[in-house]
């Protein structure tokens, strides 16, 4: 793995799923968490709650690297909340990190809820859909896509 990839996996982990501190919005309405390691740093900003729109940057030696856009939503609310559908991505976010990794095919079970989260491409320009089903329905669904910046 890269020192790129390292530190992605490092940073999401140490950010919203491990409940990061907020740091100071830097964009009217927005959630920021950031995370920082010597020469890396990142920020994960976002907007919104049962629906939402965000954007994670790296930066090293204060040039930006890389990025991920990610849109989310709830897509039967009679079946789970913003806060259920947090706790269950948090923990199975948590495992997939654990196995030093935020791409790729990845199923994780909480009670009766299933996360699974499916992708193409690496590091360098991906393309992906992570979901919640509950008794086989599609509750919950996140697309995101990202990749390398370069001047």
């Amino acid at each position: 793995m890269s020192m790129l990839e390292d530190f992605i996996v490092e940073a999401k982990a140490a950010a919203y799923v491990s409940d990061g501190a907020p740091q100071v919005s830097c964009r009217p309405g927005s959630r920021d968490i950031g995370y920082g390691r010597g020469d890396w740093r990142y920020l994960d900003s976002y907007f919104g709650g049962a629906d939402f729109l965000g954007q994670e940057i790296v930066w090293r030696e204060k040039q930006p690297v890389w990025a991920m856009n990610y849109y989310g939503h709830i897509l039967e609310p009679l079946l789970i909340d913003a806060g259920a559908a947090g706790t269950v991505v948090k923990k199975a976010r948590a495992a997939l990190y654990g196995e030093g990794r935020f791409l790729g095919d990845f199923s994780y079970g909480v009670g009766k809820r299933r996360f699974e989260s499916a992708s193409t491409g690496h590091t360098e320009r991906f393309l992906g859909v992570e979901r919640i089903f509950i008794g086989g329905v599609e509750a919950y669904r996140l697309q995101f896509h990202g990749g390398l910046i370069r001047p």
